[in-house]
């Protein structure tokens, strides 16, 4: 009994421990999970902790569970539409891009550790994948901003690369146990068998095991704090069953989690809460048993070796894996960089190092210590220096402003939508139009003001004042445009950022006309069937790129995004700065057309001519 005791004590004072640290830490820049590591290094054997913790199996089980939940939680927060846009090059990612990673890691590690090539081979099996956990909790806690299609790309590598390293690290240890089994053509087709099993087998028991959860949610009547479980368990259940039958049991979950969050049902905001704390709590715990299992007295034997393994996978495997997979998908050298420089080896490496170990292979702790070295340097290399690599490639967005205080309400899942309460804030966008003429989009209803206690319907207010309150029917992902027109505006040096963002977006090949309707500016009826990136490129003076602005009446539209000389994202600013004849307006362009046949014969006959003209002028 006091042997319990004094453990409660400790993992929840660990716990609490962690937490202070990290808010503490993030003011440096110091990545948590770096935090995190360390702190369990100092309760262990060689810190003031003094805990000798040398259980790998208990790791490996509480960690298998720790994975699963934190990949189920990442699965539940990425939108299909943005994971279907990046599935092909996410695919070569964690197969290709895995299988090169450990290849040329395997290859520095045999001439840096002098062990055999299959030997080598599986330390760079280990640390080929991304870690989800350091990924997911990089681009959801930092406030690191990135355009949507980069972020779905490393977010889908994260989740889905995890069964080849692990069908490599797998295929080493048993040629390693077994030396006599040559690798024959026979195995390499029972590796392919088993990694075919591993894909397939772990996305159809996602798949179906993620829709049987939400008829499970939406059929039976419980107390809302037992649905919650009922998702974390069924969570472990497929990951278990998938391990149980060869497949990947961290795709299965990932997929689970992708199809329940994808999905609208009656618990979606008690399910997310719950996941978003316990996913915080397995990373945490997670992090502080992996800490506890090194001993850093050990490590000076394999420190040089493990920082040059380490640079290799940073500066030569990781950017040639990447130079080999991602050119093909139009992403840009920048964004390539970028994707090469956050290859960030966490949990996932140090668990796939334990296999080793309880498989009985010699020299295994040494090849822990090595994948542990490895991990910090990542860590502190790359988790340290993310933010100001993508602010130098120019690829970090401007940060969103804070969220306004908002209410969510769960409805029927059938409805497709939920209620939300919006608390208007000073400034906000919503202030600086009349409330008939607010930017909201079609599925989005407007029910009812709540003014000094009472409830008015919209068409009897003009104007929302700060401190109304608005209640709004709409889906979830409308809630950030909504968090933009209610919350407070950027100031400083964000708000001069975000002039080349502006808010609101729509795709390039939206009708002009649409959005003249929606936001009320002038437009020439021969335009309204244009697509909005015909209409800016007439009007436009000069080579197109992002950042650029067109004035409408009170509004501008703003180049948001261009790919291959398109522009596929364009959006509003409802608050531009005060029109000057410096920005320039199409309406000049609108009369000389409109004058064109008045016009005398000096002047230049074509629309190019006159842009140079005018430019000269």
């Amino acid at each position: 009994m006091e042997f319990a005791n004094h453990l409660i004590l400790f993992a929840s004072g660990m716990i609490i421990v962690s937490i202070f640290a990290g808010m503490i830490s993030s003011r440096f820049g110091a990545p948590l999970l770096l935090v995190f590591l360390v702190l369990g290094m100092m309760a262990g054997e060689d810190g003031p902790g003094g805990i000798d913790f040398d259980d790998f199996q208990t790791t490996y089980i509480l960690g298998s569970a720790a994975l699963a939940i934190i990949l189920f939680d990442g699965g539940l927060r990425t939108r299909w539409a943005d994971l279907s846009s990046v599935a092909a090059p996410a695919l070569v990612l964690a197969t290709l891009g895995v299988l090169v990673t450990a290849a040329i890691t395997g290859v520095a590690a045999h001439f840096l550790l002098g062990i055999g090539w299959i030997e080598g081979m599986l330390v760079g099996s280990i640390v080929a994948s991304t870690d989800a956990a350091a990924v997911f909790l990089l681009l959801h806690l930092r406030g690191l901003r990135l355009r949507e299609r980069l972020r779905s790309v490393l977010e889908a590598e994260a989740g889905i690369n995890d069964p080849m390293a692990v069908l490599l690290t797998v295929t080493c240890v048993s040629l390693l146990a077994a030396p006599e089994t040559a690798f024959t053509s026979d195995v390499a087709l029972e590796v392919a068998a088993d990694f075919i099993l591993q894909i397939a087998g772990g996305g159809a028991i996602g798949i179906a095991g993620g829709f049987g959860l939400l008829f499970v949610i939406n059929r039976v009547s419980l107390s809302p704090g037992l649905y919650p479980l009922i998702a974390v368990s069924w969570a472990l259940l497929l990951f278990s069953a998938a391990q149980e039958i060869g497949a990947s049991g961290f795709l299965a979950v990932y997929l689970a989690g992708l199809v329940v969050g994808n999905r609208r049902h009656k618990a979606t905001a008690l399910i997310d809460r719950f996941l978003d704390g316990l996913s915080w709590l397995s990373q945490i715990g997670m992090f502080l048993i992996l800490g506890l299992l090194v001993t850093p007295s050990e490590l000076g034997a394999v420190l040089l070796p493990g920082l040059g393994i380490a640079l290799v996978l940073t500066f030569i495997a990781r950017p040639a894996a990447i130079a080999m997979s991602l050119p093909w998908f139009r992403f840009s050298a920048r964004e390539t960089a970028f994707v090469s420089w956050v290859g960030l080896r966490g949990a996932v490496p140090i668990f796939l190092a334990t296999i080793p170990v309880l498989a009985g292979l010699e020299n295994a702790v040494n090849y822990f210590g090595i994948v542990y070295v490895i991990v910090l340097v990542s860590l502190i290399l790359q988790g340290w220096t993310i933010g100001n690599v993508g602010r130098r490639l120019g690829i970090v967005l401007p940060p969103r402003p804070e969220s306004p205080p908002r209410v969510a309400i769960d409805l029927p899942s059938d409805i497709g939508r939920g209620m939300s309460v919006y608390a208007v804030q000073p400034n906000c966008l919503a202030l600086k139009r009349p409330l008939n003429r607010l930017p909201l989009p079609g599925e989005v209803d407007l029910l009812s003001i709540i003014r000094d206690g009472i409830i008015h319907a919209p068409d009897r207010i003009e104007q929302l004042a700060p401190g109304d309150e608005v209640l709004l029917l709409a889906p979830g992902e409308r809630l950030e445009l909504l968090d933009r027109l209610f919350g407070k505006p950027l100031g400083g040096q964000q708000a001069a950022d975000a002039e080349v963002i502006g808010a609101f977006p729509f795709a390039g090949d939206t009708a002009i006309g649409s959005i003249a309707d929606a936001y009320g500016f002038p437009l020439p009826p021969e335009r309204h069937d244009d697509s909005v990136e015909a209409f800016m490129r007439r009007y436009i003076i000069g080579r197109i790129r992002a950042g650029q602005r067109l004035r409408l009446g009170d509004v501008e539209m703003v180049v948001g995004e261009t790919r291959s000389g398109r522009i596929t994202r364009v959006t509003i600013d409802l608050d531009p700065r005060p029109y000057t004849l410096r920005r320039f307006d199409p309406v000049w362009i609108w009369m000389v057309e409109t004058a064109y046949p008045l016009l005398p014969d000096w002047w230049p006959p074509r629309r190019a001519d006159f842009k140079k003209w005018f430019r000269r002028r």
